[in-house]
């Protein structure tokens, strides 16, 4: 969970003009027609709204990647669960993703560690290991939903969770209608589908998207600690510890093979660490704000990969209940920075 770009002159434009277009270096003539002067202005407008648009269209293209690959790595998870258990597929998911954060760490982990030791910042430690906890039982949780309810639905409850942050501890009327209108698309999942909705598979979503909160308020706790991206690091390597022993039990010998450990391999790397890089180098692009807006898409991309890759059908009023939280999300996110 998570900046300036540059803005240079091209070659014969005068740097000092405010929009960046070139200013003439001869006088306005002192007679000039009105229409002209409005032509100039459109044309200005034109050119201002291109650049606009060419620096928003990087950072989106990332996060609309990270989106496809984290869902597409949902999607190979969810066939995997043909194979092995869903506790042994969240293993091999937070063990792929502890080494693939190790190495892009580097030996920023062992220094941060040993700071820690020689300071004794037991509560720092107490951080990290309480992310660690959380990102454990939010991949555990969001896996076992996977496996009982669609994963368009799943996504779409899981996403309350940010929703809730978002909007927590505003007295903002407009606030409480977002809250309004995805609690309108729960009830619709809920209860106008098509009634195939295992209860078991929702509270699951439901308990990753709490999770999901949690990890956003620890993200940015332990960002405080720990330089760079240590702290993820650390908490990813202890949710990778303490997924072992259900991983190991569910999955036993069967989780070892080598299509199975390469599959999981790219789950990891999809789920994880190409959206991990995306996104970070999109928010340096690109206002939170907005970022937040196009990161409401991911329950509709998650609904389209279950129709593509696993044949998973929804309702039109699924599809409309996803729309609402959708909505609700993208508002809140817009409505959460000044």
């Amino acid at each position: 969970m998570r900046d300036t770009v540059r803005d240079e002159a091209a070659p014969g434009q005068d740097r000092t003009s405010p929009s960046g277009i070139a200013r003439s270096r001869t006088p306005p003539s002192r007679i000039v027609h009105f229409r002209i002067i409005q032509l100039r202005k459109v044309q200005s407008g034109r050119v201002q709204s291109g650049i606009v648009r060419s620096r928003i269209a990087l950072p989106a293209a990332m996060i609309m990647t990270g989106i496809v690959s984290v869902q597409f790595g949902a999607g190979l998870a969810d066939k995997l669960f043909g194979t092995i258990p869903p506790a042994a597929v969240t293993g091999l998911r937070l063990w792929v993703s502890a080494l693939a954060m190790l190495a892009l760490s580097g030996r920023g982990v062992a220094r941060s560690v040993r700071d820690l030791k020689e300071r004794r910042a037991f509560a720092d430690a107490a951080v990290a290991g309480a992310f660690g906890l959380c990102l454990a039982v939010m991949n555990f949780s969001i896996y076992q939903s996977f496996s009982r309810i669609p994963l368009g639905v799943a996504v779409t409850i899981e996403f309350l969770g940010p929703l809730a942050v978002a909007v927590a501890g505003s007295r903002h009327p407009r606030d409480l209608g977002w809250v309004a209108l995805a609690a309108i698309g729960v009830v619709l999942l809920t209860r106008g589908g098509h009634g195939h909705l295992d209860v078991t598979g929702v509270l699951f979503a439901g308990l990753a998207g709490a999770c999901w909160a949690a990890y956003i308020l620890l993200s940015s706790a332990t960002g405080r600690r720990f330089p760079g991206s240590a702290g993820l690091a650390i908490a990813m390597v202890i949710a990778a510890v303490l997924i072992a022993p259900p991983a190991l039990v569910a999955g036993g010998r069967a989780m070892f093979r080598p299509a199975v450990l390469a599959i999981g391999a790219a789950i990891g790397i999809l789920s994880s660490v190409i959206p991990y890089r995306l996104e970070l180098e999109s928010l340096r692009r690109m206002p939170t704000r907005l970022f937040g807006v196009w990161m409401s898409l991911e329950p509709a991309v998650a609904a389209l990969i279950g129709l593509i890759m696993l044949g998973q059908r929804l309702s039109v009023v699924e599809w409309a209940a996803i729309g609402c939280v959708m909505i609700a999300c993208a508002g809140a996110a817009q409505a959460a920075l000044p």
